[in-house]
């Protein structure tokens, strides 16, 4: 049988591919660009947000017929892309939740990337599956949770707390959700409120609770709520608790919460996807009293574990439950089901191909120690401490809730424009960011104070700037 021959063989460009020289030019001007922005982001100013006007339309062009040289896009991205961003990492960025990532977690995302590790299947990525079923295990142990406890790695808290509350519709409704009602406080992060939606809740099924003085959900509350949905025929199946608030660091009364949870048969879901990480410090460990109760648990190592984006993690404490509700056996997976004690982190969530997200964390913890997190994690409580002591020297300014999971909110004067004026300007100043938020009606400015590279220096000059464009 006569073949066709293919046509010449492609060159590099053609296969996708650069020389090895090219590789080794291009991926140390990479590495060059990274350490020197690790070594000096403190010097850099800490962000800003372009005008859509004139960015989009710089990335608005088809790609070209024939290629460019790498080294000649870098360029394009310093000039274009890195300077009109917010660095997350900068240690005077107090927006949001930061992300001061570190070096060594970056470096690892490179390796997971360059080899493109499947971590879907123990017969895709079996050393893959078992470095990242130890850091589960070892994520339980720190949260005293019992050996049963099982999870896998996800995107952010956004996919933690879906899956989650997947594992609870599934546990206790039996995917039967008619006339059921889940219950959670207005502070709660609008992630929890998306997953159920995402899972076939209602928003009439979602019960949104006011907030005690304290900005944490009201145990006495909680319990009038189910009582009333129980009278009304309906089906509580559900508890949602905060380990550390976005808005204020609030943390809910999680073995109160965990006492009426088992007295009532329903599942406690803790999303402690900003505050979980604490619980390795003596200070979080006060804080987090009850965590071990925690049927699920939502927990980001791209915040205060100091990883690189994307980074979630979820812990439950029957893994076999989180099996029951993913599991899915496709044919073309039949290779993959032959060996029953191998461990397939598909099994356990929405994703089959998976990134190895486990290998930063892993990576990270033994070449800092745990020690070293540890400190780390204890300096943000100290930081947002030492804010507050600070904003309350300064005349007219209001703490609105004090300082708690390095979270301190607070405002100048009166005015809600006032507040919103000061993050602008500090935006225009460039020396450090932060952002507003709501409470109880009124505009309240925030600081986050994670970063373990932020110094005293850096607080004490933040509020001095702050107090001054105040008083302008």
């Amino acid at each position: 049988m006569k073949r066709n021959k293919l046509s010449d063989p492609l060159p590099d460009r053609s296969r996708i591919a650069l020389s090895r020289e090219e590789m080794r030019e291009f991926g140390y001007r990479v590495v060059d660009l990274l350490a020197e922005h690790f070594a000096n982001v403190r010097e850099e100013r800490v962000g800003s947000k372009a005008d859509p006007a004139k960015l989009i339309p710089l990335f608005a062009d088809d790609p070209p017929e024939t290629g460019r040289d790498p080294n000649e896009l870098l360029a394009q991205l310093e000039r274009d892309v890195l300077p009109n961003n917010l660095r997350v990492d900068h240690p005077r960025f107090f927006a949001f939740v930061p992300g001061p990532n570190n070096f060594v977690s970056t470096m690892a995302d490179a390796i997971a990337a360059g080899f493109n590790i499947f971590n879907g299947t123990w017969f895709g990525g079996s050393a893959a599956a078992a470095l990242e079923l130890g850091v589960i295990r070892w994520l339980g142990r720190i949260c005293a949770m019992p050996a049963t406890t099982g999870g896998l790695f996800v995107s952010g808290g956004s996919v933690a707390n879906m899956t989650g509350l997947m594992a609870a519709r599934h546990a206790v409704l039996k995917d039967c959700i008619d006339g059921a009602t889940v219950y959670l406080s207005d502070q709660t992060h609008s992630s929890v409120e998306r997953a159920l939606r995402v899972i076939g809740f209602s928003r009439e099924q979602i019960r949104k609770l006011e907030s005690d003085r304290n900005f944490r959900l009201s145990i006495n509350t909680l319990r009038a709520a189910i009582a009333d949905d129980r009278r009304a025929g309906l089906r509580p199946f559900c508890i949602v608790a905060n380990a550390g608030t976005t808005n204020t660091g609030a943390v809910d009364p999680i073995v109160e919460l965990a006492d009426l949870a088992a007295k009532e048969k329903l599942w406690l879901h803790v999303d402690g996807a900003f505050g979980a990480a604490s619980i390795l410090s003596k200070r979080g460990r006060e804080m987090l009293d009850g965590l071990d109760r925690a049927d699920s648990l939502t927990l980001d190592p791209h915040k205060w574990l100091f990883q690189s984006f994307e980074c979630g993690c979820v812990l439950v404490r029957d893994a076999a439950i989180l099996k029951s509700a993913f599991k899915i056996k496709a044919d073309y997976l039949r290779d993959v089901y032959r060996e029953t004690e191998e461990i397939n982190p598909c099994d356990y969530g929405i994703q089959l191909t998976r990134s190895f997200r486990a290998l930063k964390v892993w990576l990270s913890l033994q070449t800092f120690g745990v020690a070293a997190f540890r400190q780390a994690i204890t300096r943000g409580f100290e930081l947002a401490e030492l804010a507050e002591r600070e904003l309350r020297a300064r005349k007219g300014c209001e703490i609105l809730s004090p300082a708690q999971m390095a979270t301190v909110c607070f405002r100048f004067g009166k005015s809600d424009e006032l507040q919103t004026q000061l993050v602008d300007e500090m935006m225009e100043d460039g020396y450090a960011l932060l952002t507003s938020t709501a409470l109880r009606g009124a505009v309240a400015l925030r600081l986050c104070t994670i970063n373990p590279r932020t110094t005293e220096e850096d607080i004490v000059e933040t509020v001095k700037r702050l107090d001054k464009f105040a008083r302008r």
